[in-house]
């Protein structure tokens, strides 16, 4: 096929993928009512949040201080906790540790329930029942780990060298056994990544929870959005990046050096 026939055919599909695109954002614009002229209505607004916004309000550091803690602390617990959790229910979510469909099938449903719920819905839900603070925190962010994290546990289950396993069950050991032997020592070091992984994104989770009362940072970002103090909305972003930079940073090390 000549070259120039190739390009002419390839600038002609792009240009249909294109138009359709152009076509779906404009429709969905039109279902949903979009008044677009509203981005040059309210131009003065934009104004004023980026000249509040690049100009930080550094007096209000101090305050930022102790909710920074405990937005880390709430990040760590909760982690930890949905870790713990998620770890034998992984195991009893993988046919290769039960030999028993049924209970395998049921932990899989329910990791797929946790799954569909939005941390923003789970927050919500526990502030109804425990209440405004950061045990709300906590729990939210140990129900959606335990969800994440078991998937990926049970996953890697599913891929570890069947050898060992078929060696202690013709000894007659035990699932548990099997489990603790065979099969740990070939994800122990898989556990441990996801645990890392799950932290680094709980911690950028944890920072918007406050928005539905699960304590942290959050809250203060809330507060400072409602009363339009943009100078300490920005403040509080850069020291959310600055707090989610070191912890990508500690987690990459642990990677490299203790994992």
């Amino acid at each position: 096929m000549p070259l120039k026939a190739t390009i002419h055919d390839q600038l002609i599909k792009k240009l249909l993928i294109g138009l359709v695109i152009l076509a779906l954002f404009w429709g969905s614009g039109q279902l949903i009512d979009v008044q677009w002229d509203d981005l040059v209505n309210n131009r003065s607004q934009a104004l004023l949040f980026l000249s509040g916004f690049f100009n930080p309000e550094w007096s209000y550091l101090p305050e930022l201080i102790q909710p920074m803690i405990q937005t880390i602390l709430m990040s760590i617990a909760g982690t930890c906790v949905g870790v713990l959790f998620a770890i034998p229910a992984a195991f009893l979510g993988t046919h290769i540790v039960t030999r028993n469909s049924f209970i395998t099938g049921l932990f899989r449903g329910f990791f797929s329930l946790v799954r569909t719920i939005p941390n923003l819905l789970l927050a919500a839900i526990f502030v109804a029942i425990v209440g405004i603070g950061e045990l709300t925190g906590v729990l939210t962010i140990a129900v959606f780990t335990f969800g994440m994290v078991s998937q990926l546990i049970f996953a890697a289950i599913e891929t570890v060298d069947e050898g060992p396993i078929e060696a202690d069950e013709s000894i007659g050991a035990t699932r548990f056994q099997i489990a603790q032997n065979a099969i740990w020592p070939q994800v122990k070091e898989a556990i441990f990544a996801y645990a890392l992984y799950a932290f680094e994104v709980n911690i950028r989770a944890s920072a918007v929870l406050g928005y539905v009362g699960a304590g942290g940072i959050g809250v203060l970002l809330n507060s400072a959005l409602s009363f339009f103090q943009f100078g300490r909305v920005s403040l509080i972003i850069l020291m959310i990046l600055l707090m989610v930079f070191i912890t990508n940073a500690i987690s990459q090390y642990i990677r490299k050096e203790v994992i």
